[in-house]
């Protein structure tokens, strides 16, 4: 916005002067190289040194340069106060005339180049220490990290994040003056902390969005074993696959529904960082499932107003549900709700889960968005993981050879997200999932529980969705045969 303000003004003068001009030509020429050098230096000066919390789109041959913009500030000449409320007259001649000596001002300095370093946060690792060892003063750091906290949980920091630190050289080889640290927020997010003009080290942080190139995959393939298999065979990457099978999940029991011989397809997006070129799977757009003849087709859609996209089918029904109908791929059902001869104690008891067989590390994922309540070990549950939903639904997990990365009691998670793998801890013959749903403090049978079923797209949405749904129809007609022939 301030630059547009400056422009606005620039082109207010240069009106002016070409009235000025029809009068007094030989000055005209001074004039506008005046104003032309004052305004951009004006430019720089509109950014005040105040946090900005506002995205900044960067393009990446601009990135290496742009975060030093702060650095210039008080440095520029003001515009004459009156140059863009009246015209020129005789009266104000030797002030133009003036104008004519800014080109023998001196050329500004070069700025002087940032040595960087880059470092990856490892376990155990503290910005303070990290910065420290780089060659930073603790009061630099100290200021920055306190900056950087206004825009970031710092509790919250991933091993393997990336921080970048620039320096300017001191007069003391083993410490440098902090000018610069740039976070790695997300694939497509970073945090600039910029360093002000002064005595005091004082910083300001912005959020600074990374240019990313999206390429869209198509993948299709027979399921022999397990979706997940079949979907690897393809070479459809991993993150890819956990969330198809979290979209499909709603509308399917892949214990029981899935055999030999469906077919699967799906469209997705793969993202490119402009800035290093590291690649991530990027959002399912279209997820296709063939059983006996009977397809399944969803689709990715953002609607206006809601907090994050959704997968409908083609009529516009979400197919998302309170709960997965099983949270588990690629497991076989080996006991059920109800009354059986316990396996290991051998007389009759209420089994109030069910369970499903599976490999020793097979990803077990959450049920439903919610809250994790209990993740301890429990007894004959052995290593145990329950999740609050809402108020009326609860979920269990039991006999994990291990948890998921940061699951923890009081951490919130969302449906599909992996908290656990198969195991045989607690009293259990072999590695299965123990599974059970709970709706007001009672277990009841998973496999009979009838959900409420998602929102209905309707008028405005609904139109808007079924335009982007033959959009994504067109685009797959085309790469759907080449990937068929090429398979077989």
């Amino acid at each position: 916005m301030p630059v547009r303000t400056s422009v606005t003004t620039i082109g207010h003068l240069f009106a002016q002067v070409r009235q000025y001009g029809q009068r007094h030509p030989r000055l005209t020429a001074a004039f506008k190289g005046g104003v032309l050098f004052s305004a951009g230096l004006t430019i720089g000066l509109l950014y005040d040194g105040t946090p900005s919390h506002n995205r900044i789109t960067e393009p990446p041959q601009q990135q290496a340069t742009a975060h030093s913009t702060a650095n210039i500030t008080g440095t520029g000449l003001p515009l004459p106060s009156d140059a863009a409320s009246s015209s020129p007259t005789d009266n104000n001649l030797p002030r133009l005339a003036q104008t004519e000596h800014y080109n023998d001002l001196p050329a500004a300095p070069a700025a002087i180049p940032l040595r960087r370093e880059t470092i990856t946060l490892g376990r155990g690792d503290t910005l303070m220490d990290i910065m420290v060892d780089a060659g930073a003063s603790r009061r630099d750091s100290h200021s920055a990290i306190q900056t950087l906290g206004k825009l970031i949980n710092l509790r919250r920091l991933q091993v393997g994040q990336r921080l970048t630190l620039g320096f300017h050289a001191t007069p003391d080889p083993h410490q440098s003056q902090l000018q610069e640290l740039v976070l790695q927020k997300n694939f497509d997010e970073k945090i600039v902390v910029s360093r002000r003009e002064g005595d005091a080290p004082r910083y300001d942080a912005r959020t600074v969005e990374i240019n990313v190139t999206r390429e869209s995959y198509f993948a299709s393939g027979t399921i022999e074993d397990s979706l997940y298999l079949a979907a690897q065979q393809q070479d459809v990457p991993a993150p890819v696959i956990a969330e198809l099978i979290r979209i499909l999940s709603f509308d399917v029991d892949f214990q029981r529904e899935i055999r030999s011989g469906d077919r699967f397809e799906v469209y997705y997006e793969n993202l490119t960082s402009a800035e290093d070129g590291q690649q991530k799977a990027g959002n399912i757009l279209y997820a296709g499932l063939t059983l006996r003849g009977k397809p399944i087709e969803l689709y990715r859609y953002d609607s206006p107003g809601i907090k994050r996209a959704d997968y409908y089918h083609s009529n516009g029904q979400s197919a998302r549900r309170t709960l997965m109908r099983t949270p588990i791929d690629g497991a076989r059902l080996t006991s059920r709700f109800g009354k059986r001869k316990h396996p290991i104690l051998g007389y009759t008891k209420m089994h109030k889960g069910i369970d499903f067989g599976a490999r020793t590390g097979t990803p077990i994922m959450a049920a439903g968005d919610g809250m994790i309540e209990m993740s301890q070990r429990n007894g004959g549950y052995g290593n145990y993981i329950r999740i609050r939903h809402n108020g009326t639904y609860k979920t269990a997990y039991a006999h994990l050879s291990r948890y998921g990365k940061g699951i923890r009691k009081g951490r919130k998670v969302r449906q599909g997200q992996i908290i656990g793998y198969v195991g045989s801890t607690g009293r259990s013959t072999g590695p299965h999932l123990h599974y059970e749903v709970i709706v007001n403090g009672k277990q009841v049978n998973p496999l009979s529980l009838k959900l409420p079923t998602g929102r209905k797209l309707k008028g405005a949405d609904l139109d808007q969705f079924q335009q982007q749904v033959n959009l994504l129809q067109t685009q797959i007609a085309t790469v759907r045969p080449a990937v068929q022939v090429a398979q077989d």
